[in-house]
């Protein structure tokens, strides 16, 4: 394990006073997260000077508060209320320095082979084949400390739908996270306050201050310069979070850029710097692996919010030759519990909660196709987004089979997540209740912790934005290295392949520029 005993080398806005600064540096990161904290050090390590600019605060660990609403306000894109033009798929994405690692549920999958080698025949990517990147999940999965979940770090919930999948004779699959030594607080999505997630705030980007590397929070870059087809720096904005004023004008002149907004960042940036569309399809190709929860009832308390967020799953049917849908346990606390379902409200609602001891949920999670589009209209953001029939489909299939484990573990009755109530009461209901659901906007309450695509990689120069080395076609010296990249959904948490493609991206960067 490397050391990250050197605090993090950050500015915020409160320790700036000048109202102009200009920076000079051999790289420029827009952007803090996965992709922006493994950059920075694997670039840093390698002597470059590099500075990184975060949008959002710098929210110490200790000072997580463990509470989910203060959480989604503070650390989370569009204070938690990010969402797809219809408002009924919440987009989640970190905003704060570490970026999504440090909210999300620490969950870990390699990229499937199918997917590698489907990008290799579809976009050309074949540099990146499953023997290429091997070595890089290898180096992941080494410094975050990916590993299986151990026996006793499981929730009750999770021992519960467990007994439902041995009952359906379902294989279990056992969850990865990088965690070392989980506290089992639950409070993944809310900050982890013992630092035991090994999220970029405690590991590549402490690392990267180690080699001279500087953070700027609170700083939103508005353009990306470049001359002659060649990146030049970028200019910034570092506002004051309590007033949402302008304190300092900041530019950042460096020969390299790499933009690491996410999926929902990185594109309008690269629109509104006029940069790298000449193929149209900056913004397009948006998926995010639109869920939906299941919420159990019991006839016995089970307290399912300590303990792992995620311990277990069901991947049989994650190809989409398969069905295109994956089943994951997950704790839930109150506020989460408080939108699953629609009980009703009054009498119906406060019973609904006074039963939250009582339940569990499982996710049926799809593997969506890439038909969304992110743009900026009239100075506010727009995902348009639906999901799509077929994927409705697929999700029907997923939910229906979340319902039979449920049942099979013991539950006396479910919520299905809809605006209007929908409760199945039996097993025999199952079919029924979910063959009657149809594909309407504004009906289900989706969640999506996985937007990707709007920047996607391959060798054709009028489909895609990023060559397979992570330049963009148009602007040398400008690459990305976020989930934009993927050039289809993949149907597993990306977190990894971001991981280990921004791994093997600074790899590029370091070798096409020595010194």
């Amino acid at each position: 394990m490397m050391s990250n005993k050197n605090q993090l080398n950050v500015k915020t806005s409160e320790d700036m006073t000048a109202t102009e600064l200009n920076i000079e540096a051999d790289v420029v990161i827009i952007g803090s997260g996965a992709g922006g904290g493994i950059s920075a050090y694997e670039l840093a390590k390698a002597g470059k000077k590099v500075i990184i600019l975060e949008a959002g605060p710098y929210v110490p660990s200790e000072k997580f508060t463990e509470m989910m609403a203060v959480s989604m306000a503070t650390m989370y894109e569009g204070e938690g209320a990010q969402s797809n033009t219809d408002g009924d798929i919440t987009v989640l994405q970190g905003r704060c320095v570490g970026g999504s690692t440090v909210v999300n549920a620490a969950l870990c999958f390699r990229t499937p082979d199918y997917y590698l080698k489907k990008w290799g025949k579809e976009f050309g990517l074949t540099n990146l084949t499953p023997e290429v990147m091997l070595p890089y999940f290898e180096k992941v999965e080494k410094n975050l400390g990916i590993t299986e979940v151990k026996p006793h770090e499981t929730s009750s919930g999770a021992e519960t739908i467990k007994k439902g999948l041995k009952a359906l004779d379902i294989p279990l699959g056992l969850a990865r996270r990088n965690i070392r030594d989980c506290a089992m607080t639950g409070f993944c999505f809310a900050g982890c306050k013992t630092d035991r997630k090994q999220s970029m705030m405690v590991t590549y980007l402490p690392w990267a201050c180690n080699h001279g590397a500087e953070i700027y929070a609170d700083t939103r870059v508005t353009k990306i310069s470049a001359e002659n087809g060649t990146a030049k720096g970028v200019n910034a904005e570092v506002i004051d979070p309590k007033t949402g004023v302008t304190k300092t004008r900041l530019s950042v002149k460096a020969p390299i850029v790499v933009l690491a907004a996410g999926p929902t960042g990185s594109p309008l940036l690269l629109q509104q710097s006029g940069l790298a569309n000449s193929s149209g399809q900056v913004g397009k190709n948006f998926a995010c692996h639109p869920s939906l929860s299941v919420t159990a009832i019991y006839e016995k308390k089970l307290n399912d919010f300590h303990g792992a967020t995620h311990s277990l799953f069901d991947d049989r049917h994650t190809l989409p030759e398969n069905g295109g849908w994956i089943q994951l346990n997950a704790v839930q606390d109150p506020v989460e519990a408080s939108f699953m379902a629609e009980p009703g409200t009054g009498k119906p609602y406060v019973r609904y909660m006074q039963n939250y001891p009582n339940s569990t949920r499982l996710i049926t999670l799809i593997h969506d196709k890439n038909v969304g589009e992110v743009t900026m209209e009239n100075g506010y953001k727009e995902i348009r987004y639906q999901v799509d029939d077929e994927d409705f489909e697929a999700m029907k299939k997923g939910l229906k089979e979340n319902a039979r484990i449920l049942f099979a573990s013991g539950a006396k009755y479910l919520y299905l997540p809809t605006y209007d109530t929908q409760r199945i009461n039996s097993v025999d209901e199952i079919d029924s209740v979910i063959d009657a659901l149809e594909n309407e906007s504004a009906r289900y309450r989706y969640t999506s912790f996985h937007p990707q695509g709007t920047c996607r990689m391959g060798t054709d120069k009028s489909k895609t934005v990023v060559n397979p080395y992570g330049e963009t076609h148009d602007i040398k010296n400008l690459y990305v290295v976020d989930a934009s990249l993927l050039p289809t959904s993949i149907g597993y948490n990306p977190s990894e392949t971001v991981y280990a493609l921004a791994s093997y991206i600074a790899d590029q960067i370091n070798e096409a520029n020595p010194g």
